[in-house]
């Protein structure tokens, strides 16, 4: 079972995750922010990731939560994914919410990129501060050292939109850490 299990204790925040990637969407999730929590329950039952996240701001500030659980997450990731022997590597995904389209590719390889092109105007869903999407998945993408690219094809809905981000991202993901039957890391060069 490809596993990862990450604790990160700051003097901000108190966070611990286990990951099985392996997993059929079971999530237990705590954390101090209702939309992020939302989000993430998003991300473990569309990504068919076995998740359990504890997550306590120890100051107040969002901000310092959701860059610390995407730091650990990634991190729990690359541990699961471990040497990378017989993935598919690649992973896109297209989703609908209503009115609302988005667009996720990745790639695990090795190199840390993110790019999200969103039209969100809202400063705040809920009780979620919309400039830390980004945030997150930059900080995701730099500790699983992955590439991440995220597109807003239609929408209007700041709730829709961040919604169809988490889940079309999680079954990209999804599809890139699958098994194919080739048993060796997918990258010409041997090594990813």
């Amino acid at each position: 079972m490809r596993t990862g299990k990450i604790v990160r204790n700051t003097k901000e925040t108190n966070v611990s995750i286990d990951l099985n990637i392996d997993g059929n969407g079971n999530y237990n999730i705590e954390t101090d922010f209702r939309f992020f929590k939302h989000m993430l329950e998003q991300f473990a039952y569309h990504s068919g990731f076995d998740l359990t996240i504890k997550a306590k701001s120890l100051d107040g500030d969002e901000h310092h939560l959701v860059e610390d659980v995407a730091l650990a997450l990634g991190n729990a990731l690359k541990e699961a994914i471990a040497d990378k022997k017989g993935i598919n590597r690649y992973g896109q995904f297209i989703l609908p919410m209503d009115e609302a389209l988005v667009l996720s590719a990745v790639d695990l390889s090795g190199r840390a990129y993110s790019k999200l092109s969103l039209e969100i105007t809202d400063e705040k869903i809920s009780d979620f501060s919309t400039v830390l999407l980004s945030h997150f998945f930059s900080s995701f993408a730099q500790n699983a050292v992955m590439t991440v690219h995220i597109r807003q094809l239609d929408g209007n809905d700041p709730h829709h939109i961040a919604e169809a981000v988490f889940k079309s991202f999680a079954r990209s993901l999804r599809i890139a850490v699958s098994k194919n039957n080739l048993d060796e890391i997918p990258s010409t060069k041997g090594i990813l």
